[in-house]
């Protein structure tokens, strides 16, 4: 399916008149490539697929570009990214192709230090300031600056507790917010991967489960969950997908 679906189904539909819990005992009957299909051709757009470059992410922005190739693929780039992370998108950007589009906050990192400190060492007020300079205002203005009104992330319920019980679908900002792999396993995740010889972020294999910013991300050890590492396990989600 190429991109020109995406775009060419403007129907008349919103998210208050939408029955979304039909929708999702409905996708929970489809295959995962069937629920980014029917999304890409029943849900209002232009559309585009969020990804953070982590340990997994491979695996959403592979099955995108077999379904709907050059759909923008929105990064949030908080300036203070593991350099293998950027390394790993260069990566993925080149071998399939992204249509990558990266959008950062309007302050420097350094400019934010001289002005306001550390932010992520000032409790949970501080991540929370913190988050939304750098991830949650920059996202808000991608999907505004690209007309985004059908939106796809790689949420799986799996990855923590708190997002045990995500839907499929869900309305966000007066947008479809979609989560075709939501019900994948970590089982699932490594057979896919492996299928298409496909990596994990390079430091899943250095014991970290879940990346984000070089100074809020540690490697799991001992009793620890995924939740604890991440934001000093004080957080699990940095607001953007709570918007």
């Amino acid at each position: 399916m190429s991109l020109n679906c995406v775009k060419s189904n403007q129907q008349l539909v919103d998210t208050d008149t939408f029955d979304f819990s039909k929708a999702n005992k409905n996708l929970a009957n489809l295959k995962t490539v069937e629920r980014i299909e029917w999304a890409l051709k029943s849900l209002p757009g232009d559309h585009a697929l969020t990804s953070s470059f982590g340990v997994q992410s491979a695996v959403s922005l592979h099955l995108f570009q077999q379904v709907a190739p050059g759909i923008p693929v929105i990064l949030v780039d908080t300036g203070y990214l593991f350099s293998e992370t950027y390394q790993f998108i260069d990566r993925l950007t080149d071998q399939l192709d992204l249509n990558l589009k990266v959008f950062r906050s309007d302050i420097s990192p350094a400019w934010q230090e001289a002005r306001f400190g550390e932010l992520w060492n000032k409790g949970v007020d501080g991540i929370e300031e913190y988050n939304r300079i750098n991830k949650v205002d920059p996202l808000i203005n991608a999907l505004e600056k690209l007309g985004i009104k059908t939106w796809y992330a790689g949420l799986r319920r799996e990855q923590s507790q708190s997002r045990q019980a995500i839907d499929f679908l869900r309305p966000q900002q007066e947008r479809f917010k979609l989560h075709p792999i939501a019900d994948w396993t970590n089982r699932d995740i490594h057979r896919y991967l492996t299928k298409y010889h496909l990596d994990y972020h390079p430091l899943w294999y250095k014991g970290y489960v879940s990346i984000g910013d070089k100074h809020t991300t540690v490697p799991v050890s001992g009793e620890m969950n995924e939740e604890d590492t991440r934001f000093f396990g004080i957080k699990r989600e940095c607001g953007i997908h709570e918007i």
